[in-house]
């Protein structure tokens, strides 16, 4: 079970935008940070190959700027 950690950086004024987009997806957990615009996004899949799906639906999101991971468990 990949369970990975990313930083976030959204687009100008779109912070929102993507907590809802991204909060809703499954196998995704996601944080505002309190004093900055960053998310961090923590995601809970069930094996690589559903990790690589799911990567590639959040980086498609036109809101994200810049996605850099953070940590990974297996």
């Amino acid at each position: 079970m990949p369970i990975k950690s990313y930083i976030i950086i959204p687009q100008p004024d779109q912070k929102q935008h993507l907590m809802e987009d991204i909060g809703g997806m499954s196998g995704c957990e996601i944080h505002p940070a309190e004093n900055e615009e960053v998310l961090v996004l923590v995601t809970d899949t069930q094996d690589e190959t559903a990790d690589k799906v799911l990567l590639k639906q959040i980086e498609s999101n036109r809101n994200i700027k810049h996605i850099s991971l953070v940590s990974g468990y297996e």
